[in-house]
Order: C-alpha cells, then sequence, then structure tokens
C-alpha cells in the first residue's frame, strides 16, 4: 500500500472548474485604505477652511476699504495655505473688484473692475501696512463713467488708441472728434491729437474742446504702488493695465485705519483666527 493511501482528506481540494474561488478577508485592507484617506483628506479640510477664512475676511476689508458696493472676488493661490500663514506670506493673491467709485479723495473717475495679481503679500516690519513684493492689475475704466469725467459722449474710436467724443451744439448741428488716449507720469490718461471728424465746429468750439481734452485723468483710487503702463480702447471702455513693486495697502491718510490693510496684516499674524483654523 502507497503511504499516502491513507492521508486525512478532511480538508477539500480546490477544484480549477470550481466557480466559487476561495474567500479572503478583505475587511483589514479596506480599513488601512480608510484611515489612509481620512490621514490625508483631515489636513486638506483644515487647509481648505483656513483659505476660505483669509479670502472671506481679505473681501470684506477690502470692499470697506475701497467703499465698493459688492465684495470683491478672492483667491489664494498655493498648497498648503497654512505653511504660508505661518510664514507670513501669502505666495499669490488674486482679487477682482468692481465698481471702485471715484470721489473727491479718490479721484474724478470710477473704476468698473480692477483684477489684481498680487505676488508675496506680507505685512511690513512697522506693522502698519500691507505689502506685495509686485503685482500685476488690469483696471475697465468705462465709456459713461469717462463721459461724465470729461463731460462729453466719449465711445470708442476707429484705432485701439483712439477715442470719440460726440458733441452738440446749440444750433444743433451734431459734431464728432477724436483723440488719442496716452500715459503720462503720475498715472495720467492724457488725451492728443485732437481733430474734428465729422460736421463742422466754429473756433470758439475747437478752443472750448481744446481745454477739455488737454486735462489729463488722473487714477487715484487704485492700490499705492501701482503705475500706469498703457491703455487701450475696448467695445465697453478703456482697459488700463499697471503693475509695480511693493505695492501697499492703505488709506490715503496714513492716520486713519485701513481695513483692508489690517485684514491682511492679521491674517498674516500667527494670533490671527486664520492660524488658529
Amino acid at each position: 500500500m502507497h503511504p499516502y493511501d491513507h492521508a486525512d482528506t478532511t480538508f477539500p481540494a480546490y477544484e480549477p472548474g470550481d466557480p466559487r474561488p476561495p474567500r479572503r478577508n478583505r475587511r483589514p485592507v479596506v480599513i488601512a485604505v480608510g484611515a489612509l484617506l481620512a490621514l490625508l483628506l483631515v489636513p486638506v479640510g483644515v487647509d481648505r477652511y483656513a483659505t476660505a477664512r483669509v479670502e472671506s475676511r481679505t473681501a470684506e476689508a477690502f470692499q470697506e476699504g475701497m467703499h465698493t458696493p459688492s465684495a470683491p472676488e478672492v483667491h489664494v493661490r498655493g498648497f498648503p495655505v497654512l505653511t504660508q500663514l505661518a510664514a507670513g506670506t501669502l505666495r499669490h493673491v488674486d482679487i477682482t473688484a468692481h465698481d471702485i467709485p471715484a470721489s473727491d479723495t479718490t479721484g474724478p473717475l470710477p473704476v468698473s473692475e480692477l483684477s489684481l495679481q498680487l505676488k508675496e503679500l506680507k505685512r511690513s516690519d512697522d506693522d502698519r501696512e500691507a505689502l506685495a513684493r509686485s503685482a500685476e492689475a488690469t483696471a475697465l475704466l468705462s465709456y459713461p463713467d469717462l463721459s461724465d469725467a470729461l463731460g462729453l459722449e466719449i465711445s470708442r474710436g476707429s484705432r485701439p488708441d483712439r477715442v470719440r467724443a460726440s458733441v452738440l451744439l446749440p444750433t444743433g448741428d451734431d459734431i464728432t472728434v477724436a483723440a488719442t488716449v496716452s500715459v503720462l507720469s503720475g498715472n495720467r490718461i492724457a488725451f492728443k491729437d485732437f481733430q474734428v471728424t465729422g460736421g463742422l465746429l466754429p473756433e470758439v468750439g475747437r478752443v472750448a474742446l481744446s481745454r477739455v481734452f488737454e486735462r489729463p485723468i488722473q487714477l487715484r483710487n487704485i492700490p499705492q504702488g501701482l503705475r500706469l503702463r498703457s491703455v487701450t480702447t475696448t467695445e465697453g471702455g478703456l482697459i488700463a493695465r499697471l503693475s509695480g513693486e511693493s505695492v501697499t495697502f492703505r488709506s490715503d491718510d496714513g492716520s486713519r485705519d485701513d481695513p483692508v490693510r489690517d485684514s491682511v496684516r492679521d491674517s498674516l499674524r500667527g494670533d490671527s483666527s486664520y492660524g488658529n483654523a
């Protein structure tokens, strides 16, 4: 007799044709994967909460400081944000604000939309300002607002650097004129090369319009440190492009509290609620 003829056969043999292979317990694997996901998602959730807090508070403060009717859109880029807050510098911050009003202290021309791209935003050493190492900005100046500022009906001209103005004379005649827009130092927009393009304009009217176009418009209701680089015409208005270094967020009067400065400053301090998020 063969020595294996009487082997214990209490364990069922697996046949290749059996449609049900032996089951393996996958529960430990599922638990391990779930625990790993929890370890990964909890820090992400905390970081997103802190990001939302920074964005919300900055938007609220910007609205108060710039007197906009609605809060701007604020986006803090880069992950994780908590480490940026701990270091005291936000690497990239994008802000888009609408309807920044003009007043006696901010200038004669409102800004319909201002888009800011800030790099390395942090508080100053004396804790009185919020500073961006550099910034790029685009401002939209609508034709209705430009018309109110100049006292003429302004629209887009025949070229990207020209505007058109319509003038109704006391005689009922409609005159059209054109001027070239350009950049002057001090964040000023100039209107040059004034020309009559339609109708007959009396000399007295020509002199009056020349004086209107000779007066540049200065942009004041923008963050300090931005410099006007170019201006072009579009269907919706003038597009002003600005950039600068050491762009400062504070009020025109340094003695007054600046909510924008204070909010960004607080968001970058270790004792702020953002850092505790």
